[in-house]
């Protein structure tokens, strides 16, 4: 959410931010908000006086009443009176025009980085590099539910007559690989000095509006109905949200958190058939990393995260690159966002496992997250990035390492989180 005085001072500037991102309709809403902006300050300066003039008023009746002067001083009473109702007034009007301006400016995007590139939607991201070399061995790789299978690790039937689809089970040496990836994923982040984290699954809604734009909410987000909770869609929600209405001291920046959890998300729409499987799905698990700190440090700590991802795919011989997000694909508090996508030798192309967020000041605006420094206070800068997200990963992590026989190589970095085995062996 952007600062109204920037919105005041810059409108050009905020039109322009909406132009590029190919969201002309929210237009009218910078002429819109300033309108109430102006009539908002009309109304605190209307009040200033009347408060000023009430209380030069009440002097003058209690010097009058002391000279007995009790006929003037009842006029005066009745002008302290009218002062009183009009505040009132101007009060609640001030109330329902700041309500107004809250909720346009909640709607209007972020300013994106100027680095960023123009662009209508995803088909239009730029690729920034290649980390690896992707191969394609001779044999045929199957899909990813085929390969699960003949480990006996995977059951969407069973699934989909308890949960329904978008569901799985997971089995076996596939369940203990999922889990051994989220184990060596908390690991590798706490030895880059990131402190371990298990925050709430479930948020309530001022975390959620503080957190992500409407149009998010209402495509990813579960409501728990009759209470005012709902299910996360990633960690990041509960773990930004851990600094609500909070000010930190400039000396405790940055904190720097890697959480785990299950995911929960709607996902809306059709999709083709490489998703199915366990690509896209409703409940997932993830290990995340988020960054509160200063604004001058946020760009830095951007490209740490997303390198952070890109190191722990290559320690597991997984090939991946860099996708930088257009401005048309950026979600409105984005102020930068960069994809890490792996390589999949059945598709022979790369695919998202995970993407890292610069939100600038937005969510730290929304949820008062507010720095004291040296020179004041200010509001603090957050991002977020994907360490690892199984079973998607899982994806990426089986074709990759799958060998001719069918086995699936163990890398070393892994091989102590499954038993010590550098290889895993179908059982049909």
């Amino acid at each position: 959410m952007l600062d109204i005085k920037f919105v005041r001072m810059n409108p050009d500037i905020v039109r322009k931010n909406i132009q590029n991102k190919f969201q002309n309709e929210k237009l009218p809403l910078v002429d819109e908000v300033l309108e109430f902006d102006k009539k908002n300050r009309d109304i605190k300066q209307e009040v200033e006086a009347l408060r000023a003039e009430k209380n030069k008023t009440s002097k003058e009746i209690g010097a009058m009443m002391a000279q007995g002067k009790r006929e003037e001083a009842e006029i005066l009473k009745k002008k302290v009176t009218e002062h009183a109702d009009r505040i009132e007034s101007l009060s609640a009007a001030e109330k329902e025009i700041e309500e107004n301006i809250k909720k346009i400016m909640m709607t209007i995007p972020n300013i994106i980085d100027s680095s960023v590139p123009i662009g209508k939607d995803d088909s239009e991201n730029v690729e920034l590099e290649r980390f690896g070399e992707p191969t394609v061995p001779e044999f045929e790789v199957p899909y990813h539910t085929e390969i699960m299978e003949r480990f006996n690790g995977i059951d969407l039937d069973s699934a989909r007559r308890v949960a329904g689809s978008g569901f799985y089970y997971l089995m076996g040496d596939i369940a203990r690989l999922h889990s051994a990836v989220l184990s060596y994923a908390r690991d590798f982040m706490i030895n880059r000095g990131f402190t371990y984290c298990i925050p709430p699954f479930m948020i309530r809604s001022n975390v959620v509006n503080g957190v992500m734009s409407f149009s998010e909410m209402d495509a990813m987000m579960y409501k728990i109905e009759g209470e005012d909770l709902y299910l996360i869609g990633t960690s990041e929600h509960s773990m930004i949200g851990k600094f609500i209405d909070t000010q930190l001291e400039e000396s405790e920046l940055p904190q720097t958190l890697t959480s785990y959890s299950p995911c929960f998300r709607k996902e809306k729409g059709a999709h083709g058939v490489e998703e199915r499987g366990v690509y896209r799905i409703h409940q997932f698990e993830k290990q995340e990393m988020i960054v509160v700190c200063k604004p001058e440090e946020s760009m830095d700590w951007y490209d740490k995260l997303w390198n952070n991802t890109v190191d722990l795919f290559r320690s597991l011989d997984i090939p991946v690159r860099t996708l930088e997000c257009c401005s048309g694909d950026l979600a409105d508090l984005k102020v930068k966002s960069v994809d890490v996508e792996a390589w999949s030798p059945r598709q022979q192309k790369y695919f998202e496992v995970g993407s890292c967020s610069n939100l600038g000041d937005a969510q730290a605006r929304r949820l008062g997250i507010r720095v004291k420094g040296e020179n004041g206070r200010y509001f603090a800068h957050t991002l977020n990035n994907t360490v690892v997200a199984p079973p998607r990963m899982l994806i990426a992590f089986l074709e990759n390492n799958l060998q001719a026989d069918g086995s699936v190589k163990i890398p070393k970095v892994l091989q102590p989180y499954m038993g010590e085995n550098v290889v895993i062996t179908p059982k049909n």
